[in-house]
Order: C-alpha cells, then sequence, then structure tokens
C-alpha cells in the first residue's frame, strides 16, 4: 500500500481497522502502524501516560526522545515554539516523506516525548495509512508519538508480522500496510539552535539537505539533543554480527567454519562466497539495500547461525544512512570476532 494516495485507501476493512486504531489512540492505547521508513509504536503525543506506555513495552530509557508524527495539514507552530525559514524550506522539500526535524518544543507540549528536552522531533509520513490514520485521529489535530515497534536497540521492523513477532499478545491494534517502502528510519536534522546539524543520517542525505538550505548540515557536537537511533550499539540482532570487507569475506567464512561456528552472510557483491548456512544478496544501489536490510537482518538472527557476517558496504552521500545502521549494528563487531575465533587459534 505504500506510495498511494491516501484517498485511494477503499478497503472498507482497513478503513474500519483505521478508525478502530485512532479511537484506541484516542483512548490511550497503543498502536502500531506503518511509515515509509519503518513501523511505529504509537500513542498521543499529549498524553503522558500513553507516551509512558510505549517506553515500557519497548523496555526504552525515558530520556530516549521518540518522533511526533503529525498530519500534512498539521499546524507545526503548534507543537514548535518557533520554526525558523530553515525548517519552512525543508517541509516543502521534503514533507511528507522521510524527514525528522528536531525544534524547540511548545511550552504546552507535555516533555514525555522529548525525555526531558527543550527540544521536540516532528515528521509527516508519507505512507498512505499512517497519513489517514493521522488525520483520522483528533480529526488531524493530534500528534501521535512512534519510536520503532520493536523492543528496545532491536532490529526495527519494516512488515506488520515483524511488528506480530516482536510483541505478540502484547499488542492488540496493528495496522497492516505492506512492506515499509524506505526500510530505514528517517533522517534528522537539527534546527533547534543556531546552526544545521545532521544528528541520523537516512535516506535523505546530507547533500539534498544542502541542496535545499545552501549549507551542508554540521556534524553533531557535545549539545546536540538526544536522539532516536543514535546510541553507539542499535539496530542490533540477538545473534553476533559483523562487517567484513569484500576481499576478506570468504577467509573470514573458512576460519569460521573451521572453529565450527555456523555463519549467515548478507552481501552486495556477485562474489561467490562457499561454506554458510544462509546467504541473502541484497541489491548493489543504496535505495534498494536500505529497503530489504532489516528483513534480511531478522532472517540470519532467526538462521540458527552463530554470526551474522555482513559485507561492507559502498561509501558515499547515498549510503551515509545504511553505513550508520550498519555501525551501530554491529558495534564492537572486531571483538566478537575475535572471541568466536580464540578457541579456534589456541586449539
Amino acid at each position: 500500500m505504500a506510495g498511494q494516495d491516501v484517498n485511494r485507501i477503499a478497503d472498507d476493512a482497513m478503513a474500519e481497522a483505521i478508525r478502530d486504531a485512532a479511537r484506541a489512540l484516542e483512548a490511550g492505547q497503543l498502536v502500531a502502524f506503518p511509515t515509509e521508513t519503518v513501523y511505529g509504536l504509537g500513542a498521543d503525543a499529549e498524553n503522558p501516560a500513553a507516551v509512558a506506555r510505549i517506553y515500557a513495552a519497548k523496555g526504552r530509557p525515558s530520556n530516549h526522545p521518540v518522533i511526533v508524527h503529525v498530519a500534512p495539514e498539521a499546524d507545526i507552530g503548534y507543537w514548535a515554539a518557533s520554526v525558523p525559514d530553515d525548517a519552512r524550506k525543508l517541509i516543502a522539500a521534503f514533507w511528507p516523506g522521510p524527514l525528522t526535524l528536531i525544534l524547540p518544543r511548545a511550552e504546552h507540549i507535555p516533555d514525555a516525548v522529548s525525555g526531558g528536552q527543550d527540544s521536540i522531533g516532528l515528521r509527516c509520513p508519507a505512507h498512505p495509512v499512517a497519513q489517514a490514520l493521522l488525520r483520522e485521529f483528533k480529526k488531524g489535530k493530534g500528534g501521535v508519538a512512534a519510536p520503532s515497534a520493536n523492543k528496545f536497540g532491536r532490529i526495527s521492523p519494516t512488515t506488520a508480522q515483524h511488528v506480530r513477532d516482536e510483541f505478540g499478545s502484547e499488542l492488540q491494534y496493528v495496522l497492516d500496510g505492506g512492506q515499509s517502502q524506505v526500510g530505514i528510519e528517517s533522517t534528522i536534522v537539527d534546527l533547534s539552535r543556531d546552526r544545521v546539524a545532521l544528528l541520523r543520517p537516512g535516506q535523505i542525505g546530507a547533500e539534498r539537505i544542502a541542496q535545499v538550505l545552501g549549507v551542508m548540515p554540521q556534524a553533531p557536537d557535545a549539545a546536540a539533543p538526544r536522539v532516536s537511533g543514535a546510541l553507539d550499539s542499535h539496530y542490533a540482532p540477538r545473534t553476533a554480527v559483523a562487517l567484513l570487507d569484500t576481499a576478506s569475506l570468504q577467509a573470514g567464512v573458512e576460519k569460521l567454519h573451521a572453529a565450527a561456528k555456523r555463519v549467515a552472510l548478507i552481501q552486495h557483491s556477485s562474489a561467490q562466497i562457499a561454506g554458510t548456512i544462509m546467504t541473502r544478496v541484497l541489491p548493489s544501489v543504496a535505495d534498494g539495500y536500505a529497503h530489504d536490510l532489516y528483513a534480511a537482518l531478522r532472517a540470519a538472527d532467526l538462521s540458527g547461525a552463530d554470526i551474522i557476517l555482513i559485507e561492507m558496504p559502498p561509501q558515499g552521500d547515498a549510503w551515509l544512512g545504511v553505513n550508520d545502521r550498519l555501525r551501530r549494528a554491529t558495534f564492537d563487531s572486531q571483538r566478537v570476532l575475535e572471541s568466536l575465533l580464540a578457541g579456534h587459534r589456541s586449539s
């Protein structure tokens, strides 16, 4: 359903499910819903008790902010104490779409959504089911706080089944909008201070932002607001995972095989690598790779492997979001590899 115009949602069952989900949100309950990036776990952004249920369900630290999703017609000035010209330029260029803006939080908006900070993250999703839900919820006047619909630190879901696998009977309302089109979380740009900073890369890269603003966004500094997905270790499967360059893949698999370790491989090149229990070849273009990445990680996590090896992707602006997610998913990967091979070297 991703990519369709919201006005073309004609399925009576889906329309009824969206109405039921909107009423559930208004009653303070949680609803999982699709966006073009990943599936979100949503609650009424102006209801601190409802937002607290997100944190409890995910096992998320209370100081870790969530993003507020708003309808295309939303009044951004209701949520933000100020909306600078640069924010309006980015909204005109990229909303609805996979871009989150960090702005000064309006005083009447509870700080439950910002982890106690004076800023707020706002996004208008492009997915038609998300837009229909946001327009139905509080007649389009509300905002839905929604981090990814997974346990904290784990792989984000890109299908409704991923959400069900993650939460099971804990979650009553899961709207199924098909597979997320983008596949990785939104780009986050900080405009809450006197500088433009790229806090989390995504499908919209730094160069595209610079084309709109006429200035390249800066890297985060020590005073940057805390944002979703910025921890060193994040987006991680339960299975150990490590990055290797293309030239090292076969030798790495052979060493692990000699150490009696089962290997699942995710690659993007046509290199023929023998000795794995599962191989998933992703597209060699950034958007296609991002679309398939989390589903591949979930499949590898369920394969029975002792370690997941990932072929290092290309560099460059288009790959910033992918490389950011893999860097966090494979945090401390060198230590993981050394630990798995230690027994083999000492025998």
